[in-house]
């Protein structure tokens, strides 16, 4: 299995996903500033990847830190958080990662400091494994939706590279064809980061799953000839309601399925619901820089001084998704009743 990110004694090494599919390299962050630069480049991506990075990014600032109390320990772990905090704004899973590294500091403060450190490494340690269980789960709830044979399309790239480790959307699909499903797979190139040409048919090759590379123009093109039989993604938000956040043009990939009566699955931990976001409205979407749209490959492809657009996700209004498939199991309509149904008791003291 591909290890996105993987925590040890030097610091938290990576894959470079910048320099995928041509050069596999890995770079190992010794800082808690080098992992925020990591998850800010996009060296690491994909929301539960992401959640998991901020929070081992946390537990590397706290374990090096030199305070000589738990009060300036806290002080430190403070300004470690709001670092880390600014470095991707839209995938909750960030900051639901390092909210848990400020829980288990909380739970151990009382401790002697290098107990305190040595506790928030290990929570660190525990979400990469948890993350990994999760997404096995969610490929078991979600394989039984697949058709038995047919073509699956899939936008940006949620497998293994945006985990940590067997994916999301990848995953369910992964399940399915060691069920015995005869699956191929359709990747929108995904512009203009291209998550899709880049990653996931590297994944999804390196995995003996035949897989096509489409430009994103090509989805609905390739509905009407019938060789789309469902749409699975993943997602970096979704809100009370269903809403989801995912990458720029999942929306587009959406409407099309409807319009062809194709089911649009959605594949995330239950870590990336935000129930106290009611709907998409309120979702943050992060800007990123035009040069990702007017250069290719180091080269311009866009002439001098045009103006350029750059969100870098957009939001799936709930009725356009089938259901959405989480670790806890699969939800369906109306998702403000089904989605809180799934949000674990609140145990009263």
């Amino acid at each position: 299995m591909i290890k996105t990110l993987e925590w040890t004694d030097a610091g938290v090494r990576f894959i470079d996903q910048t320099r995928l599919p041509t050069e596999e390299t890995y770079v190992t962050c010794r800082s808690y500033e080098e992992v925020a630069d990591a998850i800010r480049t996009m060296i690491v991506r994909g929301a539960p990847a992401i959640g998991v990075a901020g929070a081992m990014g946390v537990a590397l600032g706290v374990r090096d830190s030199q305070a000589k109390d738990t009060a300036e320990l806290r002080r430190d772990l403070a300004r470690i958080c709001d670092v880390l905090a600014s470095t991707r704004p839209t995938a909750v899973n960030l900051f639901w990662g390092i909210r848990r590294i400020k829980d288990k500091f909380d739970e151990v403060s009382s401790r002697p400091v290098a107990e305190i450190k040595g506790a928030v490494v290990e929570e660190a340690q525990r979400m990469l494994a948890e993350d990994i269980a999760a997404n096995q789960a969610m490929g078991q709830h979600g394989a039984v939706l697949l058709p038995a044979s047919g073509g699956i399309l899939t936008h940006c790239n949620a497998g293994a590279l945006a985990t940590c480790g067997y994916g999301t959307a990848l995953g369910v699909i992964r399940a399915a064809v060691d069920a015995g499903k005869q699956l191929q797979v359709f990747a929108d190139e995904t512009r203009p980061f291209l998550q899709g040409s880049r990653l996931t048919a590297w994944e999804l090759m390196k995995d003996g799953i035949p897989t096509t590379v489409i430009s994103d123009n090509m989805a609905g093109a390739m509905m009407r000839q019938g060789k789309i039989n469902a749409v699975l993604v993943g997602a970096d938000r979704i809100a009370a309601n269903g809403d989801v956040a995912n990458k720029i043009g999942t929306y587009t990939v959406a409407i099309l399925a409807k319009e062809h009566g194709i089911p649009f699955y959605v594949a995330a931990p239950f870590s990336t619901v935000d129930l106290d976001m009611p709907d998409g409205s309120g979702i943050p979407i992060e800007q990123r820089s035009s040069k990702e749209v007017t250069h290719m490959a180091g080269r311009q492809i866009t002439p001098d001084g045009v103006r350029v657009e750059n969100p870098a996700f957009d939001v799936t209004p709930h009725q356009y998704v089938t259901a959405i498939i989480t670790e806890r199991g699969v939800v369906r309509p109306p998702y403000s009743e089904s989605l809180r149904a799934l949000a674990p008791r609140k145990v009263s003291a």
